[in-house]
């Protein structure tokens, strides 16, 4: 009867897990498409959009780590850049610790723009987290941390890095 239940308990943590991978390969699409309305609506094609996350979250970056960031060959990131530019969502500056490289910055004044076009998806992950108690929500943080350091790692792997 013990092996019984432990096959039972086997399954349902494989079933469990499963559901797990199913579910983040499902909010991996759909968060690609909700990226690819809010570019389309913003006249930034997917990758523009990601590198200027990148920006925003890691900034001021040097193209050349932007380009290690986000797994683009350097003449890719120039040519991101350079839309990001025209468009007005970055500037290019003198990096002062070294006058000859550049530092790429966002211009935070047009992060309203991208607010207003993520509102409905953060006002639905405040309220899905209102469900959580502490302990649960920094649990479930964590394993978000520990993912995408699996998918960082996964990548670099595929990358050679």
């Amino acid at each position: 009867m013990v092996s019984e239940a432990s096959g039972d308990e086997t399954r349902r943590r494989r079933r469990a897990t499963t559901e797990v991978k199913q579910g983040l390969r499902e909010l991996g699409a759909e968060l690609t498409l909700l990226n690819r309305q809010v570019g389309s609506r913003l006249g930034l094609k997917d990758i523009d959009l990601d590198c200027l996350d990148l920006i925003n979250t890691h900034g001021p970056l040097s193209p050349t780590a932007l380009a290690r960031r986000a797994g683009l060959h350097a003449a890719t990131t120039t040519g991101v850049l350079d839309r990001l530019e025209r468009a007005g969502w970055v500037a290019r500056d003198r990096d002062p610790a070294d006058r000859r490289a550049s530092l790429v910055r966002a211009l935070r004044d047009r992060n309203a723009e991208l607010l207003e076009l993520f509102a409905g998806m953060n006002s639905s992950v405040e309220q899905i987290c209102a469900d959580y108690d502490d302990a649960e929500l920094e649990r479930l943080a964590g394993f978000l941390r520990r993912t995408a350091d699996a998918g960082r790692n996964a990548a670099e792997g595929l990358a050679g890095k």
